[in-house]
């Protein structure tokens, strides 16, 4: 197998070509797919890495909803946070309602530049643009802006 980056069909959803598998070394990868809208990589295996370390930082529902493919890879969702775009995220109360949301991020007033909050920072969500796009990620991420 060669060990260049490549858009390669999903493992996990089956979506031709969406996934774009980068090497993380000399024999593992990344995979993150624009169809699902999950992630994972080699060494992220059911039964060989410490789920509960990884999973401590994860809101609950990113947990109930992540998923292992017959290679026993676990994945889970994506959160993209581009400073100057915007995020998507996964929303929802259970792993039977759950969508994909987005909020664009708008430039941080000269008046909010004071406040201790917004030191040092340019950018903010804007939650009157918070969006919700049922199992679509392509859309959400579209949406903010990202160029595929």
């Amino acid at each position: 197998m060669t060990k260049k980056d490549a858009l390669v069909d999903c493992p996990l959803c089956g979506e031709p070509s969406a996934c774009y598998r980068l090497p993380i070394n000399e024999f593992h990868f990344a995979y993150t797919c624009l169809g699902c809208g999950f992630s994972t990589n080699d060494l992220m295996r059911e039964g060989e890495y410490d789920v509960e370390e990884y999973e401590s930082v994860l809101p609950e529902l990113y947990k109930e909803i992540k998923q292992v493919d017959s290679e026993k890879r676990v994945w889970y969702p994506n959160v993209v946070n581009i400073q100057d775009k915007g995020v998507v995220f996964v929303s929802g109360a259970t792993a039977d309602d759950w969508e994909w949301s987005a909020i664009k991020n708008i430039k941080i007033t000269e008046e909010e530049k004071s406040q201790p909050r917004f030191r040092d920072k340019e950018w903010k969500s804007d939650p009157k643009t918070l969006t919700d796009f049922g199992k679509d990620y392509l859309s959400a991420l579209e949406w903010i802006g990202v160029d595929l």
